[in-house]
């Protein structure tokens, strides 16, 4: 069975914070349908307020510390990340834009991308579509088709996930995710498909 690590990033400033819910909603909700899929799933949450200190440090001197460092790989190491924010002044938190920023423009190239974000109320929904997707955009990510945004409201509606309030957008984002994610486990090449240096195929020539 194949093993698929997912990486939430959570730019929560709270504990516990709506956030955080979110994270962990999207987390579950991709989870599940890999697992229908038959894949086994590694998850974990990078808590950024956790790390705020270490990224300020990492502008004025130029070095992550361990942690930052380690959450900066796993992050860059995963097979699909889910990256939520609250919602600040309508764009993306300065905690959250700060942590990517420090991530190299290509490390996320071809990488799967879950989009969430977290506020007040609904008339900031536009976040994901005029910040977010930016942003990701020029990472080279991938972004799912669909991204998620929680009102305060939305989360006392209730509901499941059949109806179209927030569990069932969380359900189809963690579906197309997760699609997305198996497609390009499966796409990448396997040690023996790997591509072999022009050298060492003359090399074989010869000795045929």
């Amino acid at each position: 069975m194949q093993t698929l690590k997912l990486v939430a990033v959570s730019a929560g400033l709270s504990s516990p914070s709506s956030t955080r819910l979110l994270a962990d909603r999207l987390v579950q909700a991709a989870r599940y349908r890999l697992a229908e899929q038959e894949y086994a799933v590694e998850a974990e949450v990078v808590e950024l307020r956790d790390l705020a200190v270490d990224i300020a440090k990492n502008f004025v001197t130029g070095f992550p510390s361990e942690a930052l460092q380690e959450a900066i790989d796993k992050v860059t190491g995963a097979d699909g990340v889910i990256a939520v924010t609250p919602v600040f002044t309508a764009s993306y938190s300065g905690l959250f834009k700060s942590f990517f920023d420090l991530i190299d423009p290509a490390a996320l190239t071809g990488t799967p991308v879950l989009l969430g974000a977290t506020g007040g109320t609904a008339r900031h929904s536009l976040v994901l579509d005029h910040a977010l997707r930016p942003l990701f955009a020029y990472l080279r990510a991938q972004t799912a088709p669909t991204a998620v945004y929680a009102a305060s409201e939305d989360w006392g509606t209730g509901g499941d996930e059949y109806t179209e309030g927030l569990p069932h957008r969380i359900t189809r984002a963690g579906e197309e995710f997760a699609g997305l994610v198996a497609a390009t486990a499966n796409s990448r090449p396997r040690p023996e498909e790997e591509l072999v240096p022009f050298e060492k195929q003359l090399a074989d020539l010869r000795l045929d």
